[in-house]
């Protein structure tokens, strides 16, 4: 019987990268069959020993990283500088959850209460058995190890589902695992397309999906999921919001947009698609963003659309924004497949596409606003929800705009800088998904919390949870309640 493949090719010249089998409904069956006996064997593990395990693969992908990177740039076209980056990121993820896992999920004792004081009360968090994990192309080594490394450290085993866009990075993730972890297949990867990822999403045996990709995406992985009631991490789209205050450092908060809105050609999820700049510093500020952004080159500071279907989008967006707004730099004709060179362009209508939909490409939106009030209002009013920057001169008042940005995450005089800290969670809210990765919220994300009590004595004339209760004892238990609950705080 023929294995029918697919080829990865470079976008960038359309050379053929590695070609991979579409694997069938029997050969994604058999995968998780395979992660299901290797779950039980890495969950029986003692901690140490996994986290030993999961330290040496941390080591061989530092030793294979200019490896790793030349794949990345092969087959996203971006510069081997940022894709080494993105894989440094991952390996410092991994080294964080390899060294946390125990103190965040193993066993420890809980405050059982006065009403509980016979008691002794244990909580910790138990491995889900085998964990689907369906990744984007965009960061193919950083975003899909931000749920790969939290799940294993978790006790799980893998089933990698890469996109068909960078099947040999995810390929080769796998591999470099089993040098470290030979005796069992913890981590694999299964290639394909759509349909290997819902085949891997509708497994019953799966016991969680991690998915990152587009929102409508995520709809249709969920439904899959639905079949079997299996519980989903999703982490999609953005169109995220960068406020400059009117006492901003101007030129570091220029340099910070331009970078946040055009490394990897736009393609992150949490880049920057919208800027609002307070009135008073407006002009400053969009003088040093133009003088920046003229330095800036397709095909040299940053690689293609790595997919071709976002170009139709891109120009779409285009198109809206600069019919409707003031261009500052690029415009239609800046879209020349593969590449998009930098768009910037003013004062586009809030109800826009160009301002609405996510553009996943090197474009932004530029608006003036009265203050950093209204900036964080127009901020907040999108469907999105994932991540935004803030930069001001006032500590206190950036804390403020940030705790108040309707996002799962912000960065304060800085951008994407959340992502390069392993204790903090990653995800977020309205279409921008709903789960975490990374941090101690990543960990318990591919858990389950195993509640136990025990009695420690019998409770003399207070056995409540008996048919033999009595008038007494439930007057007992009032009293106490009285006591203890009863009285108003003033």
């Amino acid at each position: 019987m023929t294995t029918l493949t697919f080829d990865s090719l470079n976008p960038a010249t359309g050379e053929v990268v590695g070609s991979h089998p579409k694997q069938s409904a029997d050969a994604v069956r058999e995968s998780v069959g395979r992660a299901e006996q290797a779950a039980t064997w890495w969950a029986g593990l003692a901690p140490a020993e996994r986290r030993r395990r999961l330290l040496d693969y941390k080591a061989v992908l530092t030793q294979h990283l200019k490896e790793l990177a030349g794949l990345v740039h092969d087959e996203t076209g971006k510069p081997v500088g940022d894709a080494t980056l993105e894989i440094v990121l991952a390996i410092t993820h991994l080294d964080w959850a390899a060294r946390n896992a125990d103190r965040v999920l193993g066993r420890r004792r809980v405050s059982t209460g006065m009403i509980g004081f016979n008691l002794a009360a244990t909580l910790e968090y138990l491995p889900l058995g085998v964990v689907g994990v369906i990744g984007p192309w965009n960061y193919p080594v950083f975003t899909p190890m931000g749920s790969i490394a939290y799940a294993l450290a978790a006790g799980n085993a893998v089933v990698f589902k890469p996109s068909e866009l960078t099947p040999g990075v995810g390929v080769r993730l796998a591999e470099l695992f089993a040098e470290s972890v030979p005796e069992q297949p913890v981590f694999q990867t299964v290639t394909g397309l759509g349909e290997t990822g819902a085949l891997l999403a509708k497994d019953p045996r799966v016991k969680k999906v991690a998915f990152t990709g587009s929102t409508a995406t995520a709809k249709r992985v969920m439904a899959a999921c639905a079949e079997n009631l299996t519980p989903i991490v999703a982490e999609c789209g953005g169109k995220d919001a960068f406020i400059v205050d009117a006492d901003a450092d101007l030129k570091a908060a220029a340099d910070a947009c331009l970078w946040g809105a055009m490394s990897n050609a736009g393609q992150t999820c949490v880049g920057v698609e919208r800027v609002y700049v307070v009135d008073a510093v407006y002009e400053t500020f969009m003088r040093e963003l133009s003088d920046r952004v003229a330095t800036v080159k397709a095909g040299e500071d940053y690689g293609p659309i790595t997919m071709p279907g976002q170009l139709d989008i891109i120009r779409r967006h285009i198109d809206d924004a600069t019919k409707s707004g003031k261009v500052v730099t690029g415009g239609p004709d800046s879209v020349r497949a593969p590449y998009v060179d930098p768009v910037i362009v003013e004062d586009v209508p809030e109800d826009s596409p160009a301002v609405r939909e996510e553009t996943f490409g090197p474009t932004i939106t530029v608006r003036r606003t009265r203050d950093a009030q209204q900036a964080l209002e127009l901020a907040n009013a999108s469907a999105y929800g994932l991540a935004g920057t803030v930069f001001s001169g006032n500590a206190r008042r950036a804390m403020e705009l940030a705790r108040l940005m309707r996002t799962g995450m912000t960065a304060v005089n800085s951008v994407i800088s959340f992502a390069g800290v392993p204790a903090l969670p990653f995800g977020g809210i309205g279409d921008s998904g709903f789960g975490r990765i990374h941090g101690a919220d990543g960990l318990r994300e591919f858990a389950r919390p195993k509640a136990i009590s025990r009695q420690r004595f019998a409770m003399p004339g207070m056995n409540l949870t008996s048919f033999s209760r009595g008038p007494k004892e439930l007057e007992r238990l009032i009293r106490l309640v009285t006591f203890l609950h009863g009285r108003r705080k003033r």
